[in-house]
């Protein structure tokens, strides 16, 4: 039992990891370690703990992080494509100017995450939870954000053409000078919603005054 030991941010200080044990999955209690410039593609880190984990630029492209505790984990930078987050603790993690171009997060909580500036376009966000998430200037292009909350976020100049935002909740969001070009927004919620500058075009909703106060 001793390459599953836990290592945890002391432990790597002094110790340097397996990389082929983490990339096994054999190293799944990560939390507070350092591990900036990674390289763990396609890495077995299903039910991982990294929890306040140093990541950045670290490649995790292709891995799994199923139901993994990343809350207030540092990937700022960091590359996941293809990743699968399902159902991951992404409370407070900073992933701004990440790239997770066609992620799978449904289910995930990404709530009061820093995700400015990052690549999602073709991700699934089906039924995330995205409440206070920073997503200025972010690129949610393709993505799958049906019956997502995103209540009180901020999407000022986010990228949301041709998204799917159906039966998602924008109560209290911030949309100003976003584009959701032909972006599907049947059944979404926009009471109180922001969206001075926006473009709406071939959205097939009417925005009405009383929509947005």
């Amino acid at each position: 039992m001793a390459q599953n030991t836990v290592q945890n941010a002391a432990e790597t200080s002094s110790a340097p990891l397996d990389w082929e044990a983490v990339r096994a999955g054999q190293h799944l209690h990560l939390a507070g370690a350092t591990l900036d410039g990674a390289e763990l593609p396609a890495a077995a880190l299903t039910d991982g703990n990294l929890a306040g984990a140093h990541l950045t630029g670290a490649d995790l492209s292709r891995a799994s992080l199923v139901r993994g505790n990343l809350a207030g984990a540092n990937l700022m930078g960091a590359d996941l494509p293809w990743a699968d987050l399902r159902g991951a603790n992404l409370r407070g993690i900073n992933l701004m100017g990440a790239m997770l171009k066609a992620a799978i997060a449904t289910g995930a909580f990404f709530n009061g995450a820093n995700l400015s500036g990052a690549n999602l376009s073709g991700s699934d966000l089906r039924g995330a939870d995205l409440r206070g998430a920073n997503l200025t200037q972010v690129d949610l292009r393709g993505a799958d954000l049906s019956q997502a909350d995103l209540r009180g976020c901020l999407l000022a100049q986010a990228n949301l053409e041709e998204a799917n935002l159906s039966a998602a909740n924008l109560i209290g969001a911030d949309l100003t000078g976003a584009n959701l070009l032909c972006a599907n927004l049947q059944d979404c919620q926009l009471f109180a919603t922001a969206l001075e500058g926006a473009c709406l075009t071939g959205t097939g909703r009417e925005v009405t005054e009383s929509q947005l106060t």
